[in-house]
């Protein structure tokens, strides 16, 4: 089942699967756990009865799929989370949630079945951000578990480990179905055919930018003193025996990891963390602890706690220089004095961005910025980030911007100037013209077209059991069909 769309009438199905793969659903999709888990749950408030297939029905199992279960609670739940979450539930009805939640765990049950492995290290910073952003929406830490009905803010994050791991299941199941799927040039020119002229997409304005960026630079002396804290911190656990999670927990700069002590575990077999992070961390020996290093987030030390196989659990600290005051004056009277020179005619905007800009990325394709959706150079005006738009949307053609200050993971202060190097206006597709974007289109309704018929097949060979009035719900999918009585 899918929620509804108000797309074009051909891309409304091919927009679907990104949909199912946005990240919003894996922390949405609130139905439970395992069956023999729900049970221990509901035994005390539930009357169990022993159905045709010798399988337990538990009182509100709306359905049953594989070993997974969806409660009649969970499509209230789901409602509960998009409206955090900002989305608009206004058309979407009971039966498209409820459709929504039988889809992924067709995906979970299927996912188990191949093995598919889940990254508790990702999911654990995934929870973090959530939380904390949650909270920061609603007010407050309290105010969150509160609104969650919960006891404590570990049962709170408990219960979203299983939601964002399971759709973290859900997710890679559908990647690797359509992992190997291509189009050809021939496919897209026939993908392209069969739309009607007068239903042919209609692509919004679309604007290509670039940007020149300046870091304040940290001097050594603050280098230093980072450096050393490490080394008194490192120290005081090797020789004192101190807590080295206390002091991740208290000193640590890594907002994602220092509420669990700074905990990671890395698998030599999938890159995660920054180069020199990694080569670091694998070279230790568990119990050691590591000099300081430097990466491009700042300073840190590692402690390696076990090697289990091709798993590293390490906790780590970061510390970040301080960039002082006289250093930020300063870049920002570079990249004034640089804009000047490019309104005056002094040097072009792609010369000064490869001079100038501290922006590895840009600076040698003329500050040029690409998207991260798409990978190329354009941006559709009405899907920009907000922020980009309110400083681009006034600009006229090779107009620089005024001088904005600018935050990323890495710096906390830096600055940049923008301006617009191609515009072009909103028009109706032409194959020649917009061939990327058609191509993605083509691919996207042929990755559909094997998810649907993967789960048409899957339908069939999975145990799936629908009570009461779901079973009023008209299905996309054949779920009532394959019903095993």
């Amino acid at each position: 089942m899918q929620l509804k769309t108000n797309n074009l009438k051909f891309t409304t199905k091919v927009k679907y699967i990104t949909l199912s793969l946005m990240c919003l659903w894996s922390y949405t999709a609130m139905a439970q756990e395992i069956i023999e888990e729900e049970e221990k749950k509901t035994e005390a408030k539930a009357e169990k009865v022993v159905d045709n297939s010798g399988r337990i029905k538990v009182d509100g199992v709306s359905a049953v799929v594989g070993e997974y279960v969806v409660l009649e609670s969970d499509i209230d739940k789901q409602y509960t989370q998009l409206e955090l979450a900002g989305v608009s539930t206004e058309d979407i009805t009971r039966c498209q949630l409820f459709g929504k939640l039988l889809e992924d765990k067709l995906y979970m049950h299927h996912a188990v079945q191949d093995s598919i492995v889940v990254n508790d290290a990702e999911i654990r910073a995934q929870i973090d951000q959530q939380v904390n952003a949650f909270a920061q929406q609603i007010g407050s830490m309290d105010k969150l578990v509160a609104y969650y009905k919960k006891d404590s803010e570990q049962e709170l994050r408990d219960e979203m480990y299983e939601i964002n791991r399971n759709g973290k299941m859900a997710t890679l199941m559908q990647q690797k179905i359509v992992e190997e799927i291509e189009v050809t040039p021939e496919e897209v020119r026939q993908f392209f055919n069969g739309i009607k002229e007068e239903e042919r997409p209609i692509f919004g304005t679309e604007l290509r930018v670039a940007q020149i960026v300046v870091i304040p630079e940290t001097s050594e002396e603050e280098k230093q003193k980072v450096i050393d804290k490490l080394r008194e911190y490192r120290a005081d656990v090797l020789d004192n025996g101190s807590s080295f999670t206390t002091k991740a927990v208290l000193y640590s700069e890594d907002t994602g990891s220092k509420t669990n002590g700074g905990r990671y575990t890395l698998n030599r077999k999938r890159p995660q963390m920054v180069k020199e992070f990694r080569e670091v961390a694998f070279s230790l020996k568990e119990g050691d602890v590591s000099e300081p290093f430097e990466s491009e987030f700042g300073y840190h030390i590692i402690y390696l706690s076990k090697i289990r196989g091709q798993e590293y659990d390490i906790q780590h600290i970061l510390l970040k220089p301080k960039v002082s005051q006289v250093t930020i004056d300063a870049a920002k009277k570079k990249l004034e004095a640089t804009r000047l020179k490019i309104i005056n005619g002094e040097i072009s905007f792609t010369e000064a961005a490869k001079e100038v800009s501290d922006e590895k990325e840009t600076k040698y394709d003329g500050g040029q910025l690409r998207n991260p959706e798409t990978q190329d150079y354009s941006f559709e005006l009405t899907k920009m980030e907000p922020e980009l738009y309110s400083q681009i949307q006034n600009l006229k053609d090779d107009e620089v911007s005024v001088v904005y200050t600018d935050e990323d993971r890495v710096n906390s202060v830096k600055f940049k100037i923008l301006t617009v190097t191609e515009r072009k206006d909103e028009h109706q597709a032409e194959f020649a013209k917009d061939y990327l974007k058609i191509k993605e289109l083509a691919l996207q309704e042929k990755q559909l077209k094997a998810i649907a018929k993967w789960q048409e097949q899957k339908i069939k060979d999975t145990f799936i059991k629908i009570n009461g009035e779901q079973r009023q719900c008209e299905f996309n999918s054949n779920w009532l069909k394959t019903e095993k009585e």
